[in-house]
């Protein structure tokens, strides 16, 4: 597990190597006339000092803000430097800097089978965060391909656990056209519980491309059209039916004139063709009688 660690203020210790530094460069400049004895102390008093030096610059850290800094001693994780500045740790310590940054991921068109088996692509783009650095650095190889392989694995399952509409399934509870925020929370929920294990939190999911497949795509446009039309006629004959029933209600009413059963049917028939046709009709004025 991660484990926040406070370290100490580094602005002490470059002050210290500063002044160190100065010392070390005074000392190099008297070794010329010293004698003998100082000249071997100053020589090596300088080496010490210099070494001290580099060690002392390994120790500081800089963390810039929403990044991190993992430390391990020899292969045993120690903790997790979080806070922002200048900081100075253990100079044998190994450091790993770990970004905290929101990131975005979008995932290439996946060809998949929705719940009914029909070929589709589908795309999302994903912003996730990194929450666990233990698990980031240790848990995983390599976050990043582990990330772009399990988001398009978890959009693959969601994908194949619903239809892609409703005209096939028309007792769906969710579509992935038409499901809106409900696919969304699925999507999430199936990423989040992929990402735990790598220490990733997914802040947001969209579907960012849906559609049939090439092979699918002008059966299922026909396909739709054909829908649409039945519905638009659907809707045209229900209207026509009260139009016709309300004009009979409307002469027998009015006692405009009366019709036997033949010539309602007739008339029936008439009315109907002329409320339902898709094109306009000419029409034909009788100078007879009702029954020529």
């Amino acid at each position: 597990m991660e484990k926040t660690i406070k370290a100490a203020q580094g602005f002490l210790v470059l002050l210290l190597v500063t002044i160190l530094l100065v010392v070390g460069i005074y000392a190099l400049t008297q070794i010329k006339g010293a004698e003998d004895g100082l000249k071997y102390a100053l020589i090596w008093g300088s080496i010490i000092d210099f070494i001290a030096i580099f060690f002392l610059l390994l120790g500081l850290v800089v963390v810039q803000p929403n990044t991190s800094v993992v430390l391990t001693f020899f292969g045993k994780y120690v903790g997790t430097v979080k806070d922002n500045g200048l900081f100075f740790v253990n100079p044998l310590y190994t450091k790993q800097k770990v970004s905290l940054r929101l990131q975005s991921l979008e995932s290439t068109k996946l060809k998949v089978n929705d719940k009914l088996g029909n070929p589709i692509e589908i795309a999302a783009v994903i912003l996730w965060q990194i929450e666990d650095t233990y698990k980031v650095c240790f848990d995983v190889v390599n976050f990043s391909s582990y990330m772009t392989n399990q988001s398009e694995a978890a959009l693959r399952h969601m994908a194949s656990t619903c239809p892609y509409d409703s005209i096939d399934d028309e007792h769906a509870a969710v579509t992935l056209r038409d499901g809106g925020e409900k696919v969304i929370a699925m999507l999430e929920s199936e990423l989040n519980e992929r990402m735990l294990k790598a220490g990733i939190v997914i802040k947001e999911a969209r579907i960012s491309h849906l559609a049939y497949a090439p092979e699918i795509a002008q059966a299922m446009l026909q396909r739709q059209q054909a829908t649409a039309i039945v519905s638009a006629r659907s809707k045209i004959v229900e209207g026509a039916v009260g139009m016709v029933e309300m004009a009979l209600d409307m002469l027998s009413k009015k006692q405009v004139v009366e019709l036997d059963e033949e010539r309602k049917a007739v008339m029936v028939s008439n009315l109907l063709v002329v409320l339902c046709g898709d094109r306009s009709v000419s029409p034909v004025v009788n100078t007879g009688t009702l029954h020529q």
